[in-house]
């Protein structure tokens, strides 16, 4: 393998749209990863996280073997500067916004904030309890092991969002509400899935289930990604808490989040993020170029229907309902099918409270699609939400999409 070396910027060695400098890609020259040049391994060395957060740039350089290197990164500009533009710094501990395209696990934007100062990149570190977002993961499994759908019957009893051991008994009383599994999803009523969790799913299928979806082991990336965490005991009640959510040791990264969002996107199956397009040498030959690599399939495509028809109703009539409330009315987001959980709960030290969302956006009538997910942790008082920063991405990517076709773009000759 070629050796790392120090990290170094602004050379001014090549020429970039954004104003960098470049030579002519010489596409003939290039070669595949893992053959005698660059390696993955040589970028995790050589990249650190904290270079790959609030980009300003697509590029920028790498020092190998005290020869510079130009990386080409995967990051939309327009959609990275209108989310680094809107943070609100002023009410937020961390902010953590990342954006994909499904199908390859290209990251498009990559935007963090860490008013603690502690964080090279909030983006990646799995810091952040999955809270109600993990109810994904929950309803894969119960769909795809249980048969449930949408339109399945289920019961409960006391309050949708609380979490008793009271709530997971089986017995019915004249108190006991009745709803689907689509309302449950929507609504993030927490003791219905906590039933699924303890009666029906158990200790092996979360375990399992919480595994396929990239808990507990490496996810390959351009840096070091941190495994987010997934705890089990052979205590029922720990099943229900982790099954809804309703805990703070289920910890993911926002990188994960998307990865996770992108599911339904991809017929079930999970995909390997990147953030590095390509590599060049001062020659301008490709020297490592990033593939699309599947890692496993988490769910049928079937499964993959029914939960896409949960988080589609999370924005149609359950908790993000508000937020895209007018969305049939938005030039932009009336073409879009959207999707997603969000979730919620305050760190142990009752000072910060995070907010999540986890969700998708695709054409209703055409090929376009963005896996997104975003973590806000709020302070005193709430400020912007990670729904509203998420409705604000989905509607930048898709208005320059739409606006790249050439149906759609003005003749200005003459």
């Amino acid at each position: 393998m070629i050796a790392a070396a120090v990290l170094a910027f602004g050379a001014g060695f090549w020429l970039l749209s954004d104003g960098m400098t470049a030579v002519p890609e010489k596409t003939d020259s290039f070669t595949e990863p893992g053959a005698g040049l660059l390696e993955k391994a040589d970028l995790q060395a050589a990249i650190s996280a904290a270079d790959l957060v609030n980009p300003k740039k697509s590029g920028f350089e790498i020092t190998l073997d005290r020869r510079p290197h130009l990386v080409q990164t995967s990051i939309q500009l327009p959609l990275q500067q209108m989310l680094m533009d809107r943070l609100d710094k002023r009410n937020s501990r961390y902010i953590g916004i990342v954006a994909m395209e499904p199908g390859t696990g290209r990251i498009l934007a990559m935007v963090g904030y860490d008013k603690t100062g502690e964080s090279s990149n909030p983006c990646i570190e799995k810091r952040f309890p999955a809270a109600s977002v993990f109810k994904i993961v929950t309803a894969a499994a119960a769909i795809q092991e249980l048969g449930l759908l949408p339109d399945s019957q289920l019961t409960y009893n006391g309050r949708k969002h609380t979490l008793y051991k009271s709530q997971l008994g089986t017995v019915q009383n004249r108190y006991t509400n009745r709803t689907t599994f689509r309302k449950s999803f929507a609504q993030s009523i927490n003791p219905v899935f906590g039933k699924i969790g303890t009666h029906r799913l158990g200790r092996e299928l979360l375990a399992k289930y919480a595994e396929a979806f990239g808990f507990n082991r490496q996810i390959e990336f351009d840096v070091s990604l941190p495994a987010s965490t997934f705890q089990i005991t052979d205590e029922p009640y720990y099943w229900a808490e982790l099954a809804s959510g309703f805990n703070r040791d289920t910890r993911i990264s926002p990188l994960h989040g998307a990865l996770i969002g992108s599911v339904v996107l991809n017929g079930g199956k999970l995909v390997e993020p990147s953030i590095v397009d390509r590599v060049t040498d001062p020659t301008g030959r490709i020297v490592y170029r990033t593939r699309a690599e599947s890692i496993q399939e988490v769910i049928s495509p079937a499964a993959c229907r029914q939960l896409a028809d949960l988080m589609q109703a999370t924005v149609d009539d359950g908790t993000l309902r508000q937020t895209f409330r007018d969305a049939d009315r938005d030039w932009v987001l009336s073409k879009l099918n959207i999707g997603a959980k969000t979730g919620s709960i305050n760190n142990r030290n009752n000072d910060a409270r995070y907010d999540w969302f986890v969700g998708f956006a695709r054409e209703k009538d055409g090929d376009a699609q963005l896996a997104l997910s975003a973590v806000v942790a709020h302070e005193e008082y709430i400020g912007v939400r990670a729904a509203d920063y998420a409705r604000q991405a989905i509607r930048q990517y898709f208005q320059d999409a739409f606006a790249r076709r050439p149906e759609n773009r003005r003749n200005v000759s003459g």
